[in-house]
């Protein structure tokens, strides 16, 4: 069959903070082929996910995304990595195109998954899915009692590992840092994985980061993420030399296997976290998930929106059993909780993949109707984009 329709669904809160919460708007993904469809999450701006879709081609290796997606065969695996080889030749130029990929690209494994009757992590090869240990991610408190406050709170809900991060880490004093990392562990109890994200902070400023080694230590933290810029490799390398106990994690931002696959070889991460709305999708982060495997670097889902994107990122490791940490996230927004009408939940505190055709969760359009806006994009009065009741292209 062809890809007959690819639809975009833009929902925000009425009020979209200054928070470091990726779950306050969404784009998903309606990828339709006959009968059949899927669904996806791009993790990006979604304004711009849309427009890399349409936008005029302005040269050869410039061409929107559409170009190479609507109309093409979808009969099989093989053509999923065929039309993304496509987008990435041919949308060269277009910096924003694998984000928007991304979603369209989770989408063609929820269809086909769903078409053929197996879950996606059986489609990429898995034979069985195995548990994982989920970890609650949330923010920083504004004070360190808040910070134990919410911890503790998420080991009683039966959380083993939780990860706190941005917030002020980082920006303020290293005694007042400590603090915080203290009350993590103190909230989490001794025998838990606590796991500390610095957002990037200190951009490429090892001797910073490495003042907060011994606090990171002294809590047990099992990694600190990314302390620096994405391309950072050097950084990021230097501080693995001295960082000791506690591993260096990152990954989030790559859009692309080669710079996950970087961050391994170059930068000595312990821990590669991959995002499957901003690498180029599932089988992007299913090639990175194996190429660390091969190399003893644990995989680690990176998703801080909807059960959706979640499902999604649990695919390309679902089949690793020694890959046992995964993201969870613990508050997200209103309209993240009802994209979805089913969740993966947690079982004495683990979490198992979803053994169901595709993703193996519907999206509920009525129930996010609220947070929808209406999208046009035009070029001299002719339309390139408009969203139709719930979205869509004309």
């Amino acid at each position: 069959m062809n890809i007959d329709s690819v639809d975009f669904f833009y929902a925000s809160m009425p009020s979209v903070t200054y928070d470091a919460d990726g779950s306050q708007d969404t784009l998903l993904v309606r990828v339709r082929s006959g009968s059949d469809e899927g669904w996806g999450e791009c993790e990006a701006s979604p304004l711009t996910s849309i427009a890399a879709f349409v936008t005029p081609r302005s040269h050869g290796v410039c061409q929107p995304v559409a170009d190479s997606v609507l109309g093409e065969r979808l009969d099989s695996v093989d053509d999923i990595a065929r039309i993304a080889a496509l987008v990435r030749r041919n949308s060269m130029d277009l910096l924003q195109a694998p984000h928007t990929f991304s979603g369209i690209e989770i989408a063609l494994w929820d269809l086909l998954g769903r078409r053929l009757g197996e879950p996606v992590w059986r489609l990429l090869g898995g034979r069985r899915a195995y548990p994982k240990v989920p970890y609650a991610s949330m923010l920083f408190g504004a004070t360190a009692q808040q910070t134990l406050d919410a911890v503790k709170s998420a080991a009683d809900a039966g959380f083993r590992a939780v990860k706190v991060g941005w917030g002020t880490f980082g920006q303020g004093s290293v005694d007042a840092d400590a603090d915080q990392l203290a009350a993590a562990r103190e909230g989490l109890g001794s025998d838990g994985f606590l796991l500390v994200d610095a957002g990037q902070i200190w951009v490429d400023d090892v001797a910073a980061a490495a003042q907060r080694l011994p606090a990171l230590e002294a809590a047990g933290a099992t990694w600190i993420e990314e302390p620096f810029l994405p391309l950072a490799y050097r950084a990021h390398a230097e501080l693995a030399g001295r960082s000791g106990t506690v591993g260096v994690a990152g990954g989030e931002g790559a859009h692309s296997v080669h710079m996950a696959t970087n961050l391994i070889d170059y930068a000595d991460v312990r821990f590669v976290q991959i995002d499957t709305g901003r690498i180029g999708g599932i089988g992007p982060a299913k090639a990175v998930a194996d190429y660390a495997a091969a190399r003893d670097i644990a995989f680690v889902n990176h998703t801080f929106t909807s059960q959706l994107a979640l499902s999604a990122s649990l695919q390309p490791f679902a089949a690793l059993p020694d890959h046992r940490i995964c993201e969870f996230p613990l508050t997200p927004s209103e309209l993240a909780r009802k994209i979805t009408a089913g969740r993966l939940e947690l079982v004495d505190g683990e979490l198992l993949p979803l053994d169901a055709p595709g993703l193996g969760l519907d999206v509920e359009l009525e129930a996010i109707r609220p947070y929808l806006h209406d999208v046009e994009i035009s070029i001299d009065g002719h339309a390139l984009y408009a969203g139709e009741h719930f979205g869509g292209t004309r």
